[in-house]
C-alpha cells in the first residue's frame, strides 16, 4: 500500500510540474470544428447513461446498484488513466506497435482542433470501450476486481489497439479502415467481455440440470428501452463526430451521409432482429429488437463514411440477424452474457469492420474500392486481418488479466452473495429500498 501511495504521489508531482506543451498554441485551430467535436463528445459521454440504463433494465433488481456503480466508475477510471498514459500510448510518437511519449498530454500540438478537445473526444471513446465489458460480466463479478480490469483495458489494451488503427500504427499503414471504431472500440470491449463471461461461468440458475438455458428476465424493460434510445441518440455524436471537422462543404456533406447511414442501419437492425425473433420464437421479442438496433449501430460504425445508404441498410439488417444468432449460439455453448454485449459489440463490431471491404467506395474516401465495387479482395483482406488482430490482442490480454485477478483478488462473488444480490454485500444498499425483492435465483 505504501508503494502504491508513493507511486501515485510521484505521478501527481510529475503532472503538476510538467509545463503543458499545448499552452499558448492555437494557430490554425478552427472554431467551428472544435465546437462540433466537443458537442459530439458530449453526446458520446451521454451514452454512458444509455449503457447504464440498458444494463440495469436487463438485469435483476437485486443487482441494480452494482450495475450503476460499474458504469459510473468505468468512466471515472478511464478518464484519469487515459489522461495519464492512454492517450500517449495511442497517439504519441513511438513505433508501429505503440506510442512511447505524450504522458499527461505532454508534447502534443494543436491541429485544426486544440489538443484538449482532441483528447476529450478520444477519452469518451475509451470510456465506451471499457463499459461494454460490464454487461457481459453482470450479476456475479467482484466490484474491486472489475475496476482493476477496467483500468488495464482503458490504460493499455484499448490505447495499443487504437494506435494500430488511428495513431499511425501498422494497421493504418496497411490501409485498414475503421472510421469510428466497430473494432477499435466495440470489438475490443466485446471480446474482453467474452473472456470475462467465460471465465466467470454462468449465473446460478441460468442453466437447467439437463444443460438447457433458462431465461433470466431483467427487472425493468422500460428502463432498458430508454437506454437504447439514449444510445441511438448518442451515436449521432459517435459516428459523425469522428469526421473531426464540420467546416466546409465537403465536411458538411460527409456529416450528413454519416448521420443518415447511422440511422438507417439502426432501424434495419431493429426490424430484422424483431422479425427473426418473431419467426424463431413465436413472439416479437422487444429485447431482441433493442439489441438489433444496437447491433446495427455497431455494425455501421466502421463503414458509415464510405458506403451508400442502401448498403447501410443491408449492413444494419445483417447485424440484426447476427445479434439474434449470436445470443442463441452463446446460450448453447454455455457463455452467460446477461445483456447480449458480446453479440452486439464483439460479433457486430467484427461484421461492420468486414463490411468496409465489401461495400466501401474509393469515391467516398476509402483507399481502395470494396469487393462489390470492383476492388477485389484486397480491402476485405486487410479488414479481416485487422479484425482478427484486434480480437486476438484483446482476448489474449484480458485472459491474462482475468486469470491473475481470479487467482489473487477473486473474480466471482460467493454463492450466498450472488443469491442475495450484489447490491447488499458489495455496496451495502439497495436500488429499491421500499420494495420487496425476491432473490431465489
Amino acid at each position: 500500500m505504501r508503494r502504491l501511495v508513493g507511486l501515485c504521489a510521484c505521478l501527481g508531482l510529475v503532472c503538476l510540474g510538467a509545463t503543458p506543451a499545448w499552452a499558448g498554441q492555437g494557430q490554425g485551430v478552427s472554431g467551428l470544428d472544435t465546437v462540433w467535436v466537443l458537442v459530439a463528445a458530449y453526446l458520446v459521454f451521454f451514452m454512458q447513461a444509455g449503457f447504464a440504463m440498458v444494463e440495469t433494465g436487463l438485469t435483476r433488481a437485486k443487482n441494480a446498484v452494482n450495475i450503476l456503480a460499474k458504469n459510473l466508475m468505468d468512466f471515472a477510471v478511464a478518464t484519469i488513466i487515459f489522461y495519464l498514459v492512454g492517450y500517449g500510448l495511442m497517439f504519441g510518437a513511438g513505433n508501429s506497435f505503440v506510442g512511447t511519449s505524450g504522458w499527461a498530454l505532454e508534447g502534443f500540438k494543436d491541429t485544426n482542433l486544440p489538443v484538449l478537445a482532441a483528447w476529450f473526444f478520444q477519452a469518451v471513446f475509451c470510456g465506451t470501450a471499457a463499459t461494454i465489458v460490464s454487461g457481459a460480466m453482470a450479476e456475479r463479478t467482484r466490484f474491486g476486481a472489475y475496476l482493476v480490469a477496467t483500468a488495464v483495458l482503458s490504460g493499455l489494451v484499448y490505447p495499443v489497439i487504437g494506435h494500430w488503427s488511428w495513431g499511425g500504427g501498422w494497421l493504418s499503414r496497411l490501409g485498414f479502415f475503421d472510421f469510428a471504431g466497430s473494432s477499435v472500440v466495440h470489438s475490443t470491449g466485446g471480446w474482453a467481455g467474452l473472456v470475462g463471461a467465460a471465465m466467470l461461468g454462468p449465473r446460478i440458475g441460468k442453466y437447467s440440470p439437463d444443460g438447457s438455458p433458462r431465461v433470466v428476465a431483467g427487472h425493468n424493460l422500460p428502463l432498458a428501452v430508454l437506454g437504447v434510445f439514449i444510445l441511438w441518440f448518442g451515436w449521432f455524436g459517435f459516428n459523425p463526430g469522428s469526421q473531426l471537422a464540420a467546416s466546409g462543404a465537403d465536411n458538411a456533406r460527409a456529416l450528413a451521409l454519416i448521420t443518415v447511414n447511422t440511422n438507417l442501419a439502426a432501424a434495419a437492425g431493429a426490424l430484422v432482429a424483431i422479425g427473426l425473433a418473431w419467426a424463431w420464437f413465436g413472439k416479437p421479442d422487444v429485447s431482441m429488437a433493442m439489441n438489433g438496433a444496437l447491433g446495427g449501430l455497431v455494425g455501421i460504425t466502421a463503414p458509415c463514411a464510405v458506403v451508400s445508404m442502401p448498403a447501410a441498410i443491408v449492413i444494419g439488417a445483417i447485424a440484426g440477424a447476427v445479434v439474434v444468432c449470436g445470443v442463441r449460439m452463446l446460450d448453447r455453448i454455455g457463455v452467460d452474457d446477461p445483456v447480449g454485449a458480446v453479440s452486439v459489440h464483439g460479433l457486430c463490431g467484427t461484421w461492420g469492420t468486414l463490411a468496409v471491404g465489401i461495400w466501401g467506395q474509393k469515391a467516398l474516401g476509402l483507399a481502395r474500392d470494396g469487393l462489390l465495387h470492383g476492388g477485389g479482395l484486397a480491402q476485405l483482406g486487410v479488414q479481416a486481418l485487422g479484425a482478427a488482430a484486434i480480437a486476438g490482442f484483446s482476448v489474449a490480454c484480458m485472459l491474462v488479466v482475468f486469470w491473475v485477478l481470479k487467482h489473487t483478488m477473486g473474480l466471482r462473488v460467493g454463492r450466498a452473495e450472488e443469491l442475495r444480490g450484489l447490491d447488499i454485500d458489495e455496496h451495502g444498499m439497495e436500488a429499491y429500498a421500499d420494495f420487496q425483492i425476491f432473490t431465489t435465483t
